[in-house]
């Protein structure tokens, strides 16, 4: 299946640091996180590294160059952004990029990214530090994905759990899988490297689930230790010849070409968390998520599927009564 999302980030796609961004714009460092904070500039999160687009940076060029743009000394018109920025915390993944990138574009509100992983992204959600959560946590006891660590948690918070995806998560090899990895038991073989993702990440959690089940030893696996921070860095490790196989979604072995080899298919979360100040701007982006508009921006995209999307799973918010479905 040859399929694309619109918008969706190319490789090729450079991710700066502010350092990175001031000497472009020949400003101080300490301007572009008040651009950030503002909300004039986009930036995301990587564990604590802060990083800016290209995209992004093109986007702040060309909006520099329009009659009406403000100078950086000048704070932000109203027009500009009515509400305060909404914090999203969680696992990274694409079709999470592209939402944010739509809602930026379609909405008056903006979205904050912290790619952190799921259960530091859930744990962010359950201290007030955001206002959504991205999450693919599975539950090694029952089997189930989100829901059994989110009933856990918020037993009196107001919250929506929405489904935004499932995914396709298994071995991202070399093109034309030289080292013919094919089961776990491969990751054990001495000619056969590694790398990992974070611990926290729901692909850990999936990885470390399958491991146990199977009695296998960490300490068999050579580059278990070696760990990163989001999918196609992981996989890049495969592209570069540094390492045999990673464990991962489809869509990053599909965005540098390499081969994929499934093994299960994941439930991947949005969990918003209401209040009285946000309340207002978690209804449109809930509204936003399930409109024609959103799901037109989208094709079927490689390794996923959206035909639940936006689909309430969980409530105990004053938007309804407490369901399950």
């Amino acid at each position: 299946m040859n399929c694309k999302l619109k918008g969706i980030r190319h490789m090729e796609n450079k991710a700066y640091t502010p350092d990175e961004v001031a000497q472009i714009f020949q400003i101080s460092k300490h301007t572009v996180y008040e651009l950030i904070k503002r909300g004039e500039l986009q930036a995301f999160k990587i564990g604590n590294k802060m990083r800016i687009e290209q995209l992004e940076i093109e986007r702040f060029k060309e909006n520099m160059k329009a009659p009406s743009r403000k100078t950086v000394g000048e704070q932000p018109s109203e027009a500009a952004f009515t509400a305060e920025p909404i914090r999203l915390a969680g696992s990274h993944d694409f079709l999470v990029e592209h939402f944010i990138k739509q809602v930026s574009a379609s909405l008056p509100l903006q979205i904050l990214p912290t790619y952190i992983g799921s259960l530091e992204g859930l744990m962010m959600l359950y201290r007030g530090q955001s206002e959504i959560a991205a999450i693919h946590l599975l539950d090694p006891s029952s089997q189930e994905y989100n829901l059994p660590f989110i009933k856990q948690l918020f037993v009196y918070e107001k919250i929506t759990v929405l489904r935004f995806a499932s995914r396709e998560q298994g071995f991202i090899v070399a093109k034309g899988n030289p080292k013919e990895i094919r089961e776990f038991e491969d990751l054990t073989r001495k000619d056969v490297q590694f790398v990992n993702r974070q611990k926290g990440s729901g692909t850990r959690f999936l990885l470390d689930s399958k491991l146990m089940n199977l009695q296998i030893s960490p300490e068999a696996i050579k580059g278990y230790e070696t760990e990163e921070w989001n999918h196609l860095s992981t996989a890049s490790y495969i592209s570069k010849g540094s390492a045999d196989a990673a464990f991962g979604i489809r869509s990053a072995a599909s965005h540098l070409d390499l081969d994929f080899i499934p093994v299960a298919n994941e439930q991947f979360d949005l969990v918003f968390r209401w209040s009285d100040e946000n309340k207002s701007s978690l209804l449109q982006l809930l509204s936003y998520l399930q409109s024609a508009d959103f799901k037109n921006s989208l094709t079927e995209l490689e390794g996923y599927d959206i035909k639940e999307l936006g689909k309430i799973i969980y409530q105990n918010s004053d938007m309804g009564d407490k369901n399950e479905e």
